[in-house]
């Protein structure tokens, strides 16, 4: 380029940074797993110290990745479920795999395998709703055709009452279980057979809703074959996987230490999660978090809408890592009104301790309370004793146990209870014993006639002369004995 060229491009244009009033928005619609749509989450602060530690979850080692992943499992007919995770958990040589709901020998479609520490995500998974294509033959033909098949499975929307079928793994107790939604997708009445798709809450029984479609339909009707689409959070489009894609990826990576396959196949545990409402945490809480402390107001950074008391959320870093599932313990209007209290707490930890430095203990409440401690003002518990201040007692709130620090502010407080002497206890509780005994023989035959009472002592004689009897036969058998 030519020095002329250079001049007239600086004539034309001036390239300045110029300073702006609006921040220029980031788009985060494409940002992976729990980091999507970032920028659209409230914001409660947008001060804090980033941490080093801890990095995003596809970017995690693959020891790391591995043991903090899910595979979305193709199970194929005839193995059953726990015969399918074994295999898994032998071909990738791990501690711990549980999955997310059984699956019928015959049945194939989406089983979630867990790994290690993605377990702890299981029985949130096996809670959550499932989907189903049903292939049911019907015994004969029907009058109505399609149109009578589509109006029963209609009718057999909501709640329901199904008895598991004679072959099943549970107790067969009658139970209700809801059906969402169903459609009927295809239909050959010459054939007697049907293809329809169903949602339903987990643990429902389609063997059991073909049976009672066929009582409905007044010809009869069972289960030709079935197959799982979604999966609580997954469905069949979301990284399905086959059992011999599973082995393969492990092959490559023992073989030629290529990890691209398994990282393909195995997909981080907050793919999971992405249907929770988020509680972004700073770095400086995450480990306070993992030891079981609730999330207070100060370590909140952002915050969903629309969240309600008592609802299930997740709470992640600002890596996009998943901390650990909470109970909500204020709703979205209290979180940006408030300036302290708990907004969450723990019901299933999920992220290891230590993976962020621990920074509990470093506020002026903290020290404070440490200072007490030291000087001998509070017990090593933290509790107050004699030689508490009246200000610290009155001031200091315990949100890890507000009752317990009430009632020993109190115990401390009272006055020392008058001491009795040890004879006279022993003798109140011994006296009533006593008197107890008494009743008890004295109700053992309260109300008895004199026939009733005659019969009885008949009866006990008859057995002590039946007992001596015996005793005697066998004295006279021992003697026979010795003289032979």
């Amino acid at each position: 380029m030519t020095m002329e060229v250079v001049k007239s491009l600086k004539e034309e244009e001036e390239h300045t940074i110029k300073p702006q009033a609006v921040t220029p928005a980031v788009d985060t619609s494409s940002w992976p797993l729990l980091l999507k749509n970032y920028d659209k989450l409230l914001v409660r602060t947008g001060h804090f110290t980033p941490i080093p530690n801890g990095c995003s979850p596809l970017k995690r080692d693959i020891k790391s990745y591995i043991s903090s992943g899910v595979i979305n499992l193709d199970k194929p007919s005839n193995p059953s479920s726990h015969e399918v995770v074994s295999w898994v958990k032998r071909i990738l040589r791990v501690e711990k795999t549980g999955h997310s709901g059984t699956l019928d020998p015959k049945v194939t479609g989406c089983l979630i395998v867990c790994i290690d520490r993605a377990t702890r995500l299981v029985k949130s998974q096996q809670g959550a709703g499932k989907e189903y294509v049903c292939v049911i033959r019907l015994h004969d033909k029907l009058p109505g055709g399609q149109a009578q098949l589509a109006r029963a499975l209609e009718t057999l929307t909501g709640a329901l009452f199904q008895r598991p079928p004679l072959i099943s793994a549970v107790k067969r107790q009658l139970r209700v279980r809801t059906i969402y939604e169903s459609k009927l997708i295809e239909f050959d009445n010459d054939r007697h057979l049907g293809v329809f798709w169903v949602s339903c809450e987990a643990g429902t029984y389609i063997r059991t809703l073909c049976v009672h479609l066929g009582l409905l339909l007044g010809v009869g009707a069972h289960m030709q074959e079935l197959r799982r689409v979604r999966s609580g959070a997954m469905d069949e489009n979301k990284h399905l996987v086959t059992l011999h894609d599973v082995l393969d990826a492990q092959w490559t990576m023992d073989n030629t230490r290529d990890e691209s396959y398994l990282r393909r196949v195995i997909a981080p545990l907050e793919t999971l999660l992405t249907g929770y409402k988020r509680l972004v945490v700073k770095d400086s809480a995450v480990n306070a978090v993992c030891y079981g402390a609730k999330l207070m107001l100060p370590g909140l950074l952002r915050y969903e809408s629309g969240i309600e008391h008592h609802e299930e959320v997740v709470l992640m870093t600002t890596k996009g890592e998943a901390i650990a599932i909470g109970i909500a313990q204020m709703s979205t209007v209290e979180m940006s009104t408030c300036d302290h209290g708990v907004v969450a707490k723990v019901k299933r930890c999920i992220m290891e301790r230590d993976l962020y430095p621990r920074r509990w203990g470093l506020g002026p409440v903290a020290q404070e309370k440490k200072k007490l401690k030291a000087d001998g003002k509070l017990d090593k518990f933290g509790r107050p004793n004699d030689s508490t201040p009246a200000k610290w007692t009155s001031e200091y709130k315990d949100y890890s146990a507000a009752d317990a620090s009430t009632a020993a502010a109190a115990a401390a407080a009272a006055p020392a209870p008058t001491p009795v002497k040890v004879e006279k206890i022993k003798m109140e509780i011994s006296t009533p014993a006593a008197d107890d005994g008494e009743k008890k023989k004295r109700k053992k035959h309260e109300g008895e006639t004199a026939d009733e009472k005659a019969e009885r002592k008949r009866r006990k004689a008859e057995k002590k002369a039946a007992k001596a009897a015996k005793k005697a036969a066998k004295g006279e058998a021992g003697s026979d004995d010795d003289s032979d």
